[in-house]
């Protein structure tokens, strides 16, 4: 049965709904973030909205009060939703190493570390122009690419994101290129429930005094809700507060939280910034970019690939003319090595049940024969894909010289289903 690509996905992230929604690898902390906006809403709710909805010069006024808290929570998590559960802009793998960047190790270099053959190298990083400005971009080993401009690979998720800004806990995602728009706005929409809150609270806590006609002492003993609600958003401002201001920062700079971070020290240049309202509009007005990964399409069957030569110097087949590495002849010659020490084996036991003659029973020496061939077809090959000995073949056998086995051996190993009396013949 074919498989999607999110059911392999190599990723560390979650799937729901069949691959249609995608979330980290932490996405358990998403349901605290959820109760810590609802559960205090709902006290708002029950316990002070309630009683504000004839507190107004319109008798029916105060339902204002209770709408525009549940719909602005509604707002606030369909926000958290559109940046925890999607694609924040991850670079799919590459399959293999990008070929077009690989060079052969100088001999010099390869004697200086230790190895007696050149191997395949390509660079680390490599240079790209942005705004006419040099950018160095790294290669990612894990996903066997080179990461383009404000790229990052994420740790957690275990993924290439593109505009990576940081991996948020409290939502379960990585924030980048596709969800920046939609984190902002969440948390600065926090902000602005909290200051709501907050605000309403303080407000009902006045009409309480003012109905009662006592001190404000009284009145936050007549709604001790009010005062939990007050303190829980004075806390929480603080943290979504400061968050929407660092993050304006950076949106009028046109940094990331993860740039901001590593080169603040380095003072250096930033060939991103394009003033202040531009940086804005990019954020804010540009469309949002398509995903390059389709999670519920089918996994298509990647085409064999040829290996890769491990040296530059390549033997000839005779036989064919094609260009042979020296480590597959190696590999080849370990194989014959192999069949022939059982080839061996066979010529020795017949020369023992020969030299027995009349002391013992006789036995069919066609029998004998045709056990130990068996035994040795059961052999694992060592390859899978055996190619055509470089060796001088002939006719469809592999002949090894005199000069490899030694002046007392010759063996030749044919590939045909004869009788084994006339293969050994």
């Amino acid at each position: 049965m074919a498989q999607r690509i999110y059911q392999v996905w190599k990723g560390n992230n979650k799937f729901v709904f069949g691959g249609r929604l995608i979330f980290g690898p932490d996405a358990r902390s998403l349901l605290v973030t959820l109760l810590l906006i609802i559960v205090p809403v709902t006290v708002f709710c029950v316990f002070v909205a309630r009683h504000l909805r004839h507190q107004f010069s319109s008798y029916n006024a105060g339902y204002a009060v209770l709408v525009v808290a549940i719909v602005f929570t509604i707002y606030v998590l369909v926000l958290l939703l559109l940046t925890s559960a999607r694609d924040p802009g991850i670079i799919p793998r590459a399959s293999h190493p990008p070929e077009e960047e690989f060079r052969y190790e100088s001999s010099a270099s390869a004697e200086a570390l230790g190895r007696q053959t050149p191997s395949l190298q390509f660079p680390r990083t490599k240079e790209v122009m942005v705004n006419g400005m040099p950018v160095r971009v790294k290669y990612c080993e894990t996903c066997m690419l080179y990461r383009p401009p404000r790229c990052s690979h994420c740790s957690i998720c275990n993924n290439c994101i593109q505009r990576f800004d940081h991996h948020c806990p409290w939502v379960g995602q990585c924030i980048g290129l596709r969800n920046y728009r939609f984190f902002f706005l969440f948390v600065s929409s926090s902000t602005l429930l909290c200051i709501y809150v907050f605000a309403m609270s303080a407000y009902y806590i006045k009409v309480e005094m003012d109905n009662h006609h006592g001190t404000v002492w009284e009145a936050m003993k007549e709604s001790p809700a009010s005062v939990v609600l007050m303190a829980y958003c004075f806390i929480s401002l603080w943290f979504v507060g400061g968050l929407t201001g660092f993050h304006l920062y950076l949106i009028g700079t046109n940094q990331t939280t993860y740039e901001n971070f590593r080169y603040r020290a380095d003072n250096r240049f930033n060939v991103y910034n394009r003033g202040c309202l531009s940086n804005f509009l990019e954020v804010f007005c540009t469309k949002v970019q398509p995903s390059q990964n389709n999670f519920r399409a089918f996994v298509q069957e990647e085409v064999q690939r040829p290996s890769l030569p491990i040296m530059q110097e390549a033997e000839v087949d005779d036989s064919s003319g094609e260009p042979r590495s020296k480590v597959e002849d190696d590999l080849e010659f370990g194989g014959d090595l192999l069949k022939i020490s059982q080839r061996r084996n066979i010529e020795d036991i017949d020369d023992e049940i020969r030299g027995r003659g009349s002391n013992g029973p006789h036995h069919n020496s066609s029998e004998t024969e045709l056990t130990v061939l068996g035994s040795e077809t059961q052999t694992p090959a060592t390859r899978s894909d055996i190619r055509h000995s470089s060796w001088g073949r002939r006719s469809g056998s592999w002949e090894i010289p005199s000069e490899i086995l030694g002046p007392n051996s010759s063996v030749t190993e044919s590939r045909s289903h004869g009788n084994p009396k006339e293969a050994q013949q």
